[in-house]
């Protein structure tokens, strides 16, 4: 936990700065200092992604190269973070810099940086001069890459073991390093050519003599001293000298381990005595602890959270991790996001031997890097739901990590694609670190969406963050899921109104457009149905016109002149059946049920009902079993009769008679468990005057001259037109063609002589037959009526409906009805076409005229009865004229 928020701190507070400089110049920022016996030159930004630095070592008017092995060898090290801050050590005793008397040092060195390719180069010359005159008897220097030992051998007391041996002068004008052994423990010994050839530094200066040694070297070993692991070098030196020659026994001991990181601490174990250095006795002076090279004091180091202490056998140095002058690195191994952490700590000792009195500066550089620790970013959802946007803060992620694609539900979205999209934007902190802000609009197709309740949407969106680490490129990936509810589903409403005779019924969407289905009474709302009831849609509405006669529309009762027609709505969510909204239209429409006729006859029509749902109209009699309906289908059953028949009871009150009689079901067509209350029962009845009087005035005296008509001329006009249903009531207009019928559905015709109200004439159908085309002599057809007679080969023979006086009719002769099931043209078992027209040639008898009978087919199912076999054709009087009249076209709905 406490490493956790060391983490977060650093990533949010910005407070461990990796020096980060907004200048892009690449030779910028390059400072230069003197911190004891080495030289620091800081350079900001430099290793950046896709530059190189090579760093040369100016040697008078030359520019050296310095490969690692030289580096080593000659006393330079370089330290680099991942934002290409680097730092440059340089020993004042390094192999290429102008020494004066081991107190001025001039240091030069040559940076060439590389950003695209080798042609492209800046080159900036550094000069730096440091002075340093507080050297020990013995300088010891552990450096990242190099162990370094400097001895003052001049002055006896110094801290290497030397022995003169004056009588052995190998060369009396040649002074210098002359050979060295080193003990692994074994002595190997090397000329010096072959020392500088194997990796190591020897050398001296005015006053000291310098040996340097790479770590894991041949002659190097390794020790453990007081647990810690360290690297040794021990060899003798042999040196001429203008008094001899000298031997000079070194060594040098350097810590490569004693490190621990526990709950967010880094603790450095450095051995108190460090015993292959000591040959008795000694005194530590000083003590200090610094960072990247240079000395800390206590504030600095109380401020930062650094520690130095020491114990029994060791002294120790804690650093917090994240502490501000270290610097985290992103890694993803196998795939998962780790961190480490970076830092520099330095230990210098100045210790002096209680013996011989000389003094020892002891140094340590020692970049400490933690294990790889998993970082698991913090992931926010700021998401408000009325909002309409999912809004997700992904981060703390480090400057060294880029996004490159977030994958959503439809695919993946580079970085680039979701920045143009408007969802993606990366936030820096002052520290380099940033975190990313996703903002996906709830509307969007990459979102995914359910709704749990009819008013309740679910928002959800599954995302999969995918991730480079720089300068590595390697990948690694984040899924996780967002989610949101918000009650904005506006429903789709339903709402109607009605006339004499259609039930208008409009649909508006809500919000999900037309997401639902449609169920008309107990019927789904089909394309092809709503071509029948002229269905219409504008995007936002939808539009439907029902006649109150439709099969989708429930009858609940129904007197003399009306009738209570229900049209029940209902709009559904068919995945998960849940019930949008719905409308129950019940309204009343005009209907005669009943008419009475100055003949004696009267016609009643009944109804099926919805409360009685095992109603057959067929199965419907009168009083008396024998009279049926003389037309019926799965909702109507129509009667004709007359007064004096099918059981009509008669009662006479006053002027008045009253005929009734009932329609109630067939009890022997179906089985009822109580015949005394039957399903159904209607009770028709009409009132007639039983006396009237009526004056007349007539003259006895004989007519001289007998009247009669004269003889004239002028045009009668025939029309046929097809009814809504078997009443005869209501006709389609122009404008509702084509008509919308089911296959075998019944169609209605009626066919009249217009302008004439003349007793004497009849009109009578010849022939009527289909066609595709509206031509009537097209092909192919099919005969309906042949002769004034029905088509025997048809499987569903017209039927003739009887036309009695009303309002409308006041001549019945002058009128003709039939029915005929819609029917397809069909070849090859393929429908030909949707449509068809019918046509009729109708024929005008004059009934007074000669001795034959005018009359429609004898045998035929009208309302006269046969007189001769059936389909035997009767003579016609007289032809007054013979008129062609076409009716369509029927459009044909394909519903069973």
């Amino acid at each position: 936990l406490i490493l956790l928020n060391n983490i977060r701190r650093w990533f949010v507070a910005g407070q461990a700065k990796p020096h980060r400089k907004t200048n892009n110049q690449p030779n910028a920022d390059i400072k230069s200092d003197c911190a004891g016996s080495h030289m620091t030159l800081t350079l900001d930004e430099v290793l950046a992604v896709g530059n190189q630095l090579e760093i040369e070592a100016t040697n008078g008017s030359e520019h050296i190269l310095l490969t690692p092995g030289l580096a080593a060898k000659c006393g330079y090290s370089m330290e680099s973070d991942p934002w290409g801050n680097t730092r440059i050590y340089t020993s004042l005793m390094g192999c290429y810099v102008d020494n004066t008397d081991d107190q001025f040092f001039n240091v030069g060195l040559r940076l060439k940086m590389y950003s695209d390719g080798t042609s492209d180069v800046v080159t900036r010359d550094v000069t730096k001069t440091c002075s340093y005159s507080a050297w020990a008897s013995q300088e010891i220097v552990c450096d990242r890459n190099y162990m370094e030992v400097g001895p003052f051998p001049h002055t006896k007391g110094h801290a290497g073991n030397i022995k003169d041996d004056l009588t052995n002068n190998v060369n009396d004008t040649a002074y210098g390093i002359w050979k060295m052994t080193f003990y692994t423990p074994e002595p190997t010994v090397m000329m010096l050519d072959e020392v500088h050839e194997a990796g190591y530094g020897a050398m001296t200066s005015p006053n000291r003599l310098v040996v340097r040694s790479p770590y894991n070297t041949a002659q190097t070993y390794s020790e453990d001293v007081a647990g810690v692991p360290m690297e040794v070098v021990k060899v003798g030196t042999y040196f001429t000298t203008p008094q001899g020659l000298r031997i000079v026994d070194l060594m040098v001991a350097c810590p490569t381990g004693g490190v621990t990181v526990n709950d967010g601490t880094i603790s450095w174990n450095i051995p108190r005595y460090i015993t292959p250095l000591l040959t008795g006795r000694v005194k530590i002076l000083e003590m200090h602890m610094g960072i990247n090279g240079k000395r800390l004091d206590k504030a600095q180091m109380a401020s930062r959270g650094y520690t130095l202490s020491t114990t029994e056998y060791h002294l120790v140095i804690e650093l917090p991790i994240g502490s501000p002058d270290g610097y985290f690195k992103s890694h993803a191994p196998d795939y998962q996001y780790h961190l480490s952490y970076t830092v520099e700590p330095m230990l210098e000792l100045l210790w002096i031997a209680k013996d011989t009195q000389s003094d020892t500066r002891y140094k340590v550089l020692f970049p400490i890097t933690t294990p790889l620790m998993p970082w698991y970013p913090d992931i926010a959802d700021e998401t408000i739901p009325e909002e309409g946007v999912f809004k997700v803060k992904f981060g703390t992620l480090l400057h060294d990590v880029n996004l490159v694609n977030i994958t959503f539900s439809t695919g993946v979205l580079s970085a680039a694609e979701c920045n143009a999209k408007g969802f993606l934007q990366e936030q820096k902190y002052s520290n380099g670190s940033k975190f990313y802000l996703l903002q996906v609009p709830f509307s969007d197709d990459v979102v995914l969406k359910h709704n749990p309740e009819p008013l309740l949407t679910a928002y959800f969106l599954p995302l999969t963050y995918g991730f480079m680490v720089m300068p590595e490129e390697t990948p690694f990936s984040y899924t996780l899921a967002v989610d949101a509810s918000l009650n904005d589903v506006v429903l789709p409403t339903v709402f109607g109104t009605c006339n004499n005779a259609t039930f208008f019924i409009t649909v508006k969407y809500g919000s999900q457009g037309h997401n639902f289905e449609t169920m008309l009474g107990t019927q789904m709302l089909t394309p092809e149905l709503g071509r029948v009831y002229g269905q219409t849609e504008n995007g936002t509405h939808l539009s439907l016109s029902l006649p109150y006669t439709s099969l989708d529309v429930a009858f609940e009762l129904f007197d003399t002149a009306s009738v209570k027609a229900r049209l029940d709505v209902l709009l559904w969510e068919p995945i998960n059946n849940w019930s949008l909204s719905e409308l129950s239209l019940a309204c009343n429409f005009p209907l005669t049920t009943t008419k009475c006729y100055s003949n004696g006859t009267m016609t009643a029509l009944s109804l099926k009902l919805e409360s009685v749902p095992n109603l057959v109209p067929h199965q419907l009699t009168l009083r008396d079993k024998s009279c049926k309906p003389y037309f019926s289908d799965d909702r109507f059953a129509h009667f004709s009769f007359n007064v004096n028949a099918c059981g009509t009871s008669r009662v006479f009150f006053g002027n008045y008679l009253l005929y009734e009689n009932d329609i109630s079901l067939d009890y022997s067509a179906k089985a009822y468990t109580s015949p005394v209350e039957p399903d159904f029962q209607h009770t028709v009845s009409c009132y007639y005057l039983s006396m009237t009087w009526q004056h007349m005035e007539f003259d006895n005296e004989p007519l001289v001259n007998i009247p009669s008509a004269e003889i004239g001329t002028g045009q009668l006009m025939v029309e046929m037109r097809l009814a809504l249903d078997e009443s005869y009531e209501l006709f389609y207009q122009a404008q509702d063609y084509p008509v919308q019928k089911y296959l075998r559905q019944p169609a209605y015709f009626e066919v009249a002589l217009l302008h004439s109200a003349n007793p004497q004439l009849e009109l009578i159908l010849d022939n009527c037959w289909a066609t595709l085309q509206e031509e009537r002599t097209s092909l192919p057809r099919w005969d309906i009526i042949v002769d004034g007679c029905e088509n025997l080969e048809d499987r569903y023979i017209t039927i003739f409906h009887p036309v009695v006086s009303d309002q409308r009719v006041v001549v019945p002769s002058l009128f003709k009805r039939f029915s005929v099931k819609v029917f397809s043209f069909v070849k090859d078992k393929e429908v030909l076409q949707d449509e068809i027209y019918v046509h009729c040639d109708a024929v005008i008898c004059d009934l007074n005229a000669g001795n034959g009978v005018c009359s429609q087919c004898r045998g035929s199912t009208g309302v006269r009865q046969p007189v001769a076999a059936k389909g035997q054709r009767v003579q016609r009087s007289t032809t007054l004229h013979k008129w062609q009249i076409s009716s369509g076209p029927v459009r044909i709905n394909f519903l069973k």
